[in-house]
């Protein structure tokens, strides 16, 4: 393609992008001018009191934005789980329990696969959360709770293909996934029991998940000769030495760094005390590890000793950190 038509290509490209932008944030303004408060409150209220897990389902692609629904539920501490309206149809219908809420996701409220779950559902009287921009559909009619999805089109140019509305409803699912984590009261700690693995994992974790205890701790009495601390320091690999009173607690550091700087003929007649770091940073071993990270990176420093009631129980090294991926 010749250079001229190239340039003029991209502009196009970026101008279709930005109209599609455009569209779509106008349809998150005209969601949150149309957001019921009632019906909103209802269904966090039916969510968050359920005796049994919250089903999702939707056919096409709100049955992709209800996997993701469910999904975030599931990761933040409300028990939720996707099914497939026609595998619902060929047994899966067996899944649902009377306790169950069901979200179902239709645009326009009339997707004929959802027929068999709505109407299990009356039948059994499970509760159901209906997502529709048509109040007056088969399913707007059928919901106990209708959240409504704003009639504005979609961005696609032939008004066709799922846009605005898919946005729109991803957006209402993280409004009650958020909803139910500020009213359940979600922590940090709750969220890592969920997600031991991946980047999230890594960071999510406690500094005691990561620590070196026992005799991998360079840990001295704060009166040892510095021969005994240049061969701790030696053994244990971890580029320092903590010194501990007689009481257990820390009262300095010494690392390899230090004994650069206060090299001398007459180093080794000194004693720890004398050129130790007193009062050195430590942290709790209740501390995320991305806080240790924060601390060791703010302080220029590469370890970190963990202490419990000012006495030390383990030690963690910047690589411990890097090596686990929080970084």
């Amino acid at each position: 393609m010749p250079a001229s038509l190239h340039q003029t290509q991209q502009e196009l490209d970026r101008l279709s992008a930005i109209k599609t932008i455009e569209s779509e944030i106008q349809a998150l303004n005209d969601l949150r001018q149309s957001l019921d408060s009632e019906s909103l409150t209802n269904a966090l209220d039916l969510m968050q009191y359920s005796k049994g897990r919250i089903i999702v389902t939707g056919m096409g692609k709100s049955g992709h934005i209800g996997r993701k629904i469910a999904a975030s539920l599931a990761s933040t501490g409300t028990p939720s789980f996707f099914v497939h309206p026609a595998e619902a149809s060929h047994g899966d219908l067996g899944m649902i329990t009377e306790d169950d809420i069901v979200i179902a996701i239709s645009n326009s409220g009339e997707s004929k696969e959802l027929i068999d779950i709505l109407n299990y559902c009356k039948r059994f009287g499970i509760t159901i959360i209906a997502i529709t921009k048509n109040i007056e559909s088969s399913l707007g009619k059928a919901g106990n709770v209708i959240l409504a999805l704003p009639n504005d089109g979609e961005a696609c140019p032939l008004g066709l293909a799922p846009t605005n509305s898919t946005t729109a409803t991803l957006v209402l699912g993280d409004i009650l996934t958020v909803g139910l984590i500020e009213r359940k009261g979600f922590s940090k700690e709750d969220f890592n029991d969920r997600h031991p693995g991946g980047k999230l994992g890594s960071i999510l974790k406690h500094v005691s998940d990561l620590m070196h205890t026992g005799m991998e701790m360079p840990i001295l009495e704060e009166h040892s000769n510095m021969q005994t601390v240049l061969l701790e320091m030696t053994s244990k690999r971890l580029g320092c030495v903590g010194f501990i009173n007689q009481s257990g607690e820390l009262t300095g550091i010494l690392t390899d760094g230090d004994l650069r700087r206060c090299l001398s003929p007459d180093i080794l007649n000194s004693k720890a005390i004398d050129l130790m770091t007193k009062n050195p940073k430590t942290i709790s071993p209740n501390a995320m590890t991305s806080e240790a990270l924060k601390l060791m990176h703010d302080k220029k420093i590469t370890n970190l000793f963990v202490l419990d009631n000012k006495k030390p129980i383990g030690v963690i090294h910047i690589h411990d950190l890097l090596n686990n991926g929080v970084a």
